[in-house]
């Protein structure tokens, strides 16, 4: 049994905890929120190996230079004279190409299936009661330039063994009669499944603390002793932490932390918004809305609107401009559905750590031994959440592990 500090207590923390716990560990979450808000519990709830295509793809960073002066658009990067940003955007820049996107589906696709399986596999055995819907996912198009687009992402998807199909306008209405559509059709991702995410978040971490895990909220970690390329202890403002191994876990502010180790961590926060709807909308089916890169999601209770990727620095400020964008394209898409004023003023955000290359960095760093390091999901995290805790786990317990990892190396070159 090992000593083991996870720092950070979103998504990918909490399901490292869990399977930690289950290897018989002793574990510590460290995070520094109240951990009741941001990116684990404002995102869209999907479980999708149909996201294949990494966020750096051929012509992404074209589309952002043009988006950079709109600050409604999809993707939107504010500049900043920061050397860690410029680093980044060289970085992102240089894997916008075919063989990061070759490279990177396969990568993807793995850890996304193994990911949403497990959640069905932790709501059987811990009882669990978290919405676990597997009615798949809808991408809504507009245009015939899209629809073109998505049914080619989907054929590379069959090839890839996703269960998916094209929806002609009338299939798409068969399958969501209640609601007004403004659309050509669709492509449905019958492989996709979607949750409620606080409701899960709040019954793992009642069921950690019920197994003997310690969670320690509100604890910042400021520093971290090292020597001979192992951590000694982690110093939080209130007290020192030691353990065998560490977890950095801790989403966009992993970067920050990894340099107090001399690890050159590339990553960026990628900001994002949610407007929630307590009305009877009509909506049975999760969608995303093509053109507008917006995600519709029904909830227990709810249903969900979210999306806008805004690598601007970390901070919680909520940008108008980008609610009003989601809202906007709602209705584009929903004619019949108006986002209510209050529902725009309660809106959330999060942020998503997001590396150059749109792959998550997995594993051990040769700088230091006992590091285990856990984040740059990019808009997957929560599809990837359960896997990676999974491998981290097996990773720390000298286990082989449930994939291949070489592709989410935390020191590979861009």
């Amino acid at each position: 049994m090992k000593n083991c500090i996870i720092i950070g207590g979103g998504i990918i923390g909490l399901c490292t905890a869990y399977y930690l716990n289950k290897e018989g560990h002793q574990v510590t979450i460290l995070d520094q929120s109240s951990m009741d808000f941001g990116a684990s519990y404002v995102n869209a709830g999907y479980l999708s190996p149909s996201h294949i295509i990494p966020l750096a793809a051929p012509g992404v960073m074209k589309k952002g230079l043009k988006w950079m002066f709109n600050s409604s658009s999809p993707l939107y990067i504010k500049p900043r004279l920061n050397a860690d940003f410029l680093r980044w955007t060289w970085a992102f820049n240089k894997s916008c190409s075919l063989e990061n996107v070759n490279r990177g589906i396969s990568a993807i696709k793995d850890i996304a299936i193994l990911g949403r399986d497990l959640y069905a596999e932790i709501k059987e055995e811990e009882k669990f009661t978290f919405q676990l819907a597997q009615n798949g996912l809808l991408m809504i198009s507009q245009t015939e330039k899209m629809l073109e687009e998505e049914a080619h992402v989907a054929e590379i998807a069959r090839k890839e063994g996703l269960a998916v199909r094209d929806l002609s306008l009338k299939e798409l209405q068969d399958i969501e009669p209640n609601v007004r559509l403004h659309a050509k059709g669709a492509v449905l991702y019958e492989c996709d499944w979607h949750t409620t995410p606080q409701v899960f978040m709040e019954e793992m971490k009642t069921h950690l603390t019920a197994a003997g895990v310690v969670i320690h909220k509100n604890e910042k970690v400021q520093d971290i002793t090292l020597e001979h390329e192992k951590i000694i202890a982690v110093q939080t403002t209130s007290t020192s932490y030691k353990a065998d191994e560490f977890v950095l876990a801790a989403g966009s502010w992993s970067n920050i932390l990894s340099k107090k180790l001399g690890l050159k961590l590339l990553l960026e926060a990628g900001k994002g918004y949610r407007i929630n709807s307590e009305r009877d909308l009509g909506i049975s089916m999760p969608a995303i809305l093509t053109e507008a890169k917006i995600a519709v999601t029904p909830m227990q209770g709810f249903t969900r609107f979210a999306g806008t990727m805004e690598i601007a620095g970390i901070n919680h400020n909520i940008n108008k401009v980008r609610v009003e964008a989601i809202a906007r394209a709602t209705r584009n898409y929903y004619p019949d559905i108006e986002i209510s004023q209050q529902e725009k003023d309660d809106a959330a955000c999060g942020l998503r750590p997001v590396s150059p290359d749109g792959i998550p960095y997995i594993g051990k760093s040769h700088l230091c031994k006992n590091l285990t390091i856990a984040t740059g999901h990019a808009m997957m995290g929560w599809t990837m959440g359960t896997a990676t805790g999974k491998l981290v786990s097996e990773i720390i317990s000298n286990k082989k592990t449930s994939l291949n990892i070489d592709a989410y190396h935390p020191d590979r070159r861009f």
